[in-house]
């Protein structure tokens, strides 16, 4: 493990486990939910992981120089390939100072999806800043994406805000129940800081302005994240008796090969990066330094 520390700040970074973090806390507050002891073979059980080449779920196979190539399943349990495998790889440590680390994962493959990658993380007193660069390794223009996945306690006042346009709703096979976004139930308007849905959700809204709020209950902690230039984010949580949900800032939206227009995928030529970034930063919910 990496350990990082700012101030009143500390992160664990795990580089042998796809570059997650394990931990994430300020005054020894969880900022995000904490790696349980002896869970590190389950990546799920991080505090974060690294989306990459492409995020959630993927149903058809991709265009490869104008023919289709299926993409393998990557996780014993799941129907199809999901969130890339950035987060099963080992990472390389390419710089590291007391509050901030940079790792690499050289030229790999999913499938036909030949990238490399480089992970910044940058810890301040109250902010986390962290940077992921994507590259076509291949020899032919390929699509690509990811993002974040964090893991946020859950309280009975865990109360979260964000902006979007629409949202596309989950079928059975938790892919899009929709070919295009939905209108917002009422229910699902989070304009206003209000709760997590009772009962299970797993789904991508669209049109989201790159800012999000969550205010938590039990540690007396707000966090903002923001995400310049990604429009989806998604929401999952299996409901109010859960200690956990997830608000992952996103390029696209899950199954977006098999989307119309392949909303937020990056079509990248031989050697083109594309860059994805996140803050996360934390006061107290009355809005004075998290210290």
């Amino acid at each position: 493990m990496i350990e990082l520390r700012a101030g009143p700040a500390r992160a664990l970074v795990g580089p042998d486990h796809g570059a997650a973090l394990a931990v994430l806390e300020t005054n020894g507050l969880p900022i995000l939910r904490p790696l349980a002891p002896a869970r590190e073979a389950d990546p799920f059980a991080w505090a974060m992981n690294i989306l990459a080449p492409f995020s959630n779920r993927v149903s058809v196979p991709i265009m490869v120089a104008g023919s289709p190539v299926a993409l393998e399943q990557n996780l014993p349990g799941e129907a199809f390939p999901i969130h890339g495998d950035a987060f099963q790889r080992p990472w390389h440590i390419v710089g590291h100072a007391p509050d901030s680390v940079s790792l690499d994962l050289p030229a790999g493959a999913f499938g036909p999806l030949l990238y490399s990658a480089r992970l910044s993380y940058g810890l301040r007193p109250d902010r986390l800043d962290v940077r992921l660069v994507l590259r076509n390794r291949a020899a032919c223009v390929l699509p690509f994406g990811g993002g974040f996945h964090p893991w946020f306690p859950r309280d009975g006042g865990t109360r979260v805000a964000f902006a979007v346009a629409g949202w596309w709703p989950e079928d059975g096979r938790h892919l899009p129940a929709t070919r295009e976004p939905a209108a917002l139930p009422s229910d699902l308007q989070f304009d206003r800081p209000r709760p997590l849905p009772d009962g299970w959700i797993n789904a991508g809204f669209s049109g989201w302005s790159g800012a999000a709020e969550i205010r938590q209950g039990q540690s007396g902690l707000t966090i903002r994240l923001t995400a310049p230039g990604m429009s989806t984010v998604l929401l999952y949580s299996p409901g109010r008796e859960s200690d956990f949900f997830c608000l992952e800032p996103v390029s696209h939206p899950v199954d977006a090969h098999a989307l119309p227009g392949f909303p937020g995928l990056r079509f990248l030529a031989p050697g083109e990066d594309m860059i994805l970034s996140m803050t996360m930063e934390w006061t107290r919910n009355d809005r004075s330094p998290a210290s």
